[in-house]
């Protein structure tokens, strides 16, 4: 079935004439006889009369009329209700983003502050989720991204720098150096309590430095309130820092040595049809990422 041939034949009858239906389809009057002839083949039956001065129903054509105009108000009024349904952000996000992305609940929060409509599901792994398979909308993704058919969108970059609470530096001094970080207790992330190789960088210098783990824990919050109480130096996404650095709660340590920058990107399957919903978050991340992250 053709459900353009249905379309056709319902506005020629409505228009009255094939020269008025081809003004409202927009096509040409040639291919809207052809798509009516077409039907009558289809089905083996003649649905109208053609005269030079009237167009008219047979029989068959009227029966015809009678059920196909409604399958066809219902179908536009489907596609009017996705259009209203596409207008405005609503229903059911689902997202991903890794472990401990801290940044994330301000964002969602933010979000559903401005659309009443939608609703968030927020699944936080650091495994990579495919996106089709599981049904998710949005992943905000860390690190450089793999060949693959998402569409990626970046929001900005990221960076760990070193800290220390005021009360570890005036008990167990400051590092001067990479290599003297070694000799310091350190807070590092992982579920091993065995010494953890940290890579710094400062411009075109690169160094690694094996460091003592007090304390081991995969979640970079316990690791920041570890740093807070003083348990050691921890080596910590810059964002996260930022208020404590500010009100002196956390002091940089070897302010010159940081981690590489780590770019950041939300990721959906496709472009093309993107619902509301999805443009409308990941503006939304690309807008305060980059404003969370911005340091003064």
């Amino acid at each position: 079935m053709d459900l353009n041939e249905l379309l056709v034949f319902t506005r020629v009858v409505q228009a009255g004439s094939f020269t008025a239906a081809a003004r409202r389809l927009k096509m040409p009057k040639s291919s809207v006889s052809r798509k009516v002839s077409d039907l009558e083949e289809r089905i083996g039956a003649r649905l109208l009369h053609r005269t030079t001065r009237k167009l008219g129903l047979t029989d068959a054509g009227r029966i015809y009329f009678e059920r196909a105009a409604p399958i066809i108000s219902d179908i536009e009024q489907v596609d009017q209700a996705v259009g209203e349904f596409q207008a405005a952000p609503r229903g059911l996000l689902r997202v991903t983003a890794p472990l401990s992305f801290g940044l994330i609940g301000p964002m969602v929060a933010s979000f559903l502050d401005r659309y009443p409509d939608v609703r968030i599901e927020l699944v936080c792994s650091d495994r990579v989720v495919n996106l089709v398979e599981e049904g998710f909308d949005v992943a905000i993704r860390a690190g450089h991204l793999v060949d693959s058919t998402l569409i990626a969108r970046r929001l900005g970059a990221m960076k760990r720098v070193l800290v220390a609470s005021p009360g570890y530096l005036k008990t167990h001094g400051r590092p001067k150096s990479p290599a003297e970080l070694g000799k310091h207790p350190c807070i590092t992330f992982g579920s091993s309590p065995a010494p953890t190789l940290w890579t710094l960088h400062s411009g075109e210098k690169k160094i690694d430095v094996r460091v003592p783990a007090r304390l081991s824990a995969n979640d970079m919050d316990l690791m920041l309130d570890a740093a807070l109480a003083g348990i050691g130096v921890a080596w910590l996404p810059e964002h996260l820092l930022l208020g404590d650095l500010a009100r002196g709660r956390l002091g940089r340590v070897l302010a010159d040595w940081t981690s590489p920058e780590t770019p950041v990107h939300a990721v959906y399957p496709s472009a093309r049809h993107l619902s509301t919903k999805v443009s409308a978050f990941v503006e939304l991340l690309r807008k305060q990422f980059s404003a969370a992250t911005k340091v003064s």
